[in-house]
């Protein structure tokens, strides 16, 4: 897999993947993440990205033509899966669509800043817009490397143990259940019985239960579906 990262400011996205399971992801040639420099593709001399929005009103646009030179560049060297645009607008991101892009070839995600891109390239360029979460950042840098992250780490070969990504919360419609480590007890404060038990049938029963309870406490809506 390919992520191509597009932004006004590269160096924010320097230690996300330079560090930890993206990091060894990269080593291992399992995902190649570039990053690029928006600035690249300005052709003022100040290296113009923004200008004020027609009709008035605060704040900035992120012009379109810086945009569509990178992305122009990039989709004739290789082939896309996707072109997606970080906005706060877009649809939320969840595990369901983490799997789905973790199976792509290549992506290319836009970060956005100020009041967001002009327009049109979101209706040219653009095919899909993704958020994580009901709220506004300084940027789109921040959860381009959440997207990011949480597709890498589905990427077979990427964490030691696969199967640990199948029991995480939301891949089977559930938040995963609590999880404890040595010592068994600790200040009076004990591990649940079942989990010493060895009995592998109610250990599982133990969990589904757990997730279902913390689901229903947590997040309602997903039983709901």
């Amino acid at each position: 897999m390919r992520i191509d990262i597009i932004t006004l400011l590269p160096r924010l996205l320097d230690s996300p993947f330079s560090h930890s399971i993206l990091k060894r992801a990269q080593d291992k040639g399992l995902v190649e993440v570039v990053v690029h420099d928006l600035r690249e593709f300005s052709t003022s001399k100040q290296r113009q990205l923004d200008d004020y929005a027609y009709g008035g009103g605060a704040g900035m646009v992120m012009m379109i033509e810086p945009i569509d030179l990178c992305i122009s560049k990039l989709k004739a060297e290789r082939d896309y899966d996707e072109v997606i645009y970080m906005t706060p607008d877009g649809e939320l991101l969840n595990q369901g669509m983490a799997n789905e892009l973790s199976l792509k070839g290549n992506l290319i995600l836009l970060c956005g800043h100020y009041k967001g891109v002009d327009e049109r390239v979101r209706e040219h360029f653009i095919t899909r817009e993704i958020s994580i979460g009901d709220y506004v950042l300084s940027g789109g840098e921040l959860a381009a490397a959440v997207v990011a992250d949480s597709i890498i780490r589905l990427l077979p070969g990427v964490l030691s143990d696969e199967t640990s990504a199948l029991t995480d919360s939301f891949q089977d419609d559930l938040v995963a259940p609590p999880v404890y480590t040595r010592p068994a007890e600790y200040k009076g404060m004990e591990v649940p019985e079942v989990l010493l038990s060895g009995h592998q049938a109610k250990i599982e029963e133990w969990r589904y239960e757990q997730s279902v309870a913390r689901t229903r406490a947590r997040r309602p809506g997903m039983l709901d579906e």
